[in-house]
């Protein structure tokens, strides 16, 4: 009968992350996410930044996409 020798396999070290290196990337994130987000969802109304359409028929299929009415 023949035995199969298994080669032991080395440990990977996974680094670790400190919250207070994350947070401020997470934080950075987050705000142009809701910057893209006020810049899909809001109107050309009382809220816009840029006067015009320009804004909303650049933004128009991704307010389609993300469910807000637009027509």
């Amino acid at each position: 009968m023949s035995q199969h020798v298994v080669a032991p396999t080395p440990e990977v070290a996974v680094p670790t992350i400190p919250v207070r290196e994350l947070a401020p990337w997470a934080l950075f994130f987050g705000l142009i996410g809701l910057i893209v987000i006020f810049f899909v969802s809001a109107d050309q109304g009382a809220v816009s930044v840029f006067s015009g359409t320009a804004v909303h028929e650049w933004v128009h299929d991704g307010r389609h996409l993300l469910g807000y009415p637009c027509h």
